[in-house]
């Protein structure tokens, strides 16, 4: 039986290595080779388990498409190594899934859901500015937010690099004293840098704690602080229907160009 030829920069995505924009950057560098020969040009196809597919000298294959879901602890960095010997997110992770790509980067104090995939053109879709996907907090603030305040964040606020608000947020508990915190829902679809912190702070109102509870249709519910799952097939169809590709999508290699 022949196997179906898919095209280069749909391979490598797929074996999660890049994007298919990342993937032809890559091949026009001359870092990718099929059967020993560099590749540059867009659209050249291969014949995955028959030949062979190299970026950087090193092997590339595509293994079945996994995504799992990380509670992930405060003090704890999102990145796979950090030169100054820091805690990252991927000490919490099996071996073998250490591979995989995060999807939406939390700060170090910043706990709670973080995906990976080796998905990469739904990763990409799901990362890329453009893609409105809403991303719901829990956050323990100093002091009680006055209406005027939580109404700002929702119209928009300045801050360095443009204006920022939140698509939704919300009062959950008040203070039990004065000096207690106040706990607020808060729903964004933008992933800036350290965005929520930011906007509690232009309004007087410093985030004591901050936790991510959902990535678009996926919520976090019964991990531990560094405890992780498998996602279920519900979950990740919704993932791919969140950017329109659930109809373009199997859970494994394609069969197809």
């Amino acid at each position: 039986m022949t196997t179906a030829a898919v095209r280069l920069q749909k391979f490598l995505s797929r074996a999660g290595v890049a994007s298919r924009r990342e993937a032809e950057r890559l091949m026009a560098e001359g870092r990718v080779r099929v059967n020993g020969t560099p590749v540059t040009t867009p659209g050249s196809r291969v014949r995955p388990g028959v030949d062979r597919v190299e970026l950087d000298g090193k092997q590339v294959t595509v293994q079945p498409f996994r995504w799992i879901m990380l509670n992930k602890p405060r003090g704890t960095i999102t990145t796979r190594r950090d030169p100054r010997g820091r805690r990252t997110v991927y000490r919490h992770l099996a071996p073998r899934d250490r591979v995989l790509r995060y999807v939406g980067r939390l700060d170090r104090e910043t706990e709670g859901l973080l995906l990976f995939t080796n998905e990469g053109d739904v990763h990409h879709a799901l990362t890329h500015p453009s893609s409105g996907i809403a991303r719901e907090y829990r956050l323990a603030v100093e002091g009680l937010p006055v209406r005027a305040a939580l109404r700002s964040i929702e119209a928009g606020v300045v801050l360095e690099d443009g204006v920022a608000r939140a698509e939704r947020v919300r009062l959950l508990r008040v203070p039990d004293t004065r000096a207690g915190d106040t706990v607020l829902s808060l729903v964004l679809r933008e992933g800036r840098q350290r965005e929520v912190r930011r906007l509690l702070d232009a309004v007087g109102h410093p985030v004591r704690r901050l936790r991510r509870v959902r990535f678009g249709p996926v919520r976090l519910a019964g991990l531990r602080p560094g405890g992780w799952r498998e996602l279920t097939d519900a979950e990740i169809g919704a993932l791919r229907g969140a950017v329109g590709k659930g109809r373009q999508r199997e859970s494994g290699p394609a069969r197809g160009g």
